[in-house]
């Protein structure tokens, strides 16, 4: 996936109005848009409009990730000179 940032309106912290990032394939076809806020997350597939997207609420998002069907982010691991060398 490609994602980028597409407006960025924030200093320190996630303001009310929040964060936009686009989400495109590889291909580079896009797929959506994501907003993060200060109280929830919004998924706007395709060119939908983000009044009507699919809203999550913060509590929500962390349950549906921290549940079974989520997938467990894992670091790669760093090669060593000893891996280079054999």
């Amino acid at each position: 996936m490609k994602v980028s940032i597409k407006s960025f309106d924030v200093q320190m912290e996630v303001k009310t109005k929040g964060i936009e990032l686009e989400v495109r394939r590889p291909d580079d076809k896009h797929l959506g848009d994501v907003f993060v806020t200060k109280t929830s997350v919004i998924w706007c597939k395709g060119k939908k409009k983000r009044r009507n997207g699919k809203k999550v609420s913060w509590v929500d998002f962390i349950k549906l990730i921290e549940g079974n069907e989520a997938k467990p982010a894992r670091k790669r691991r760093r090669r060593t000179q000893t891996d280079r060398a054999a």
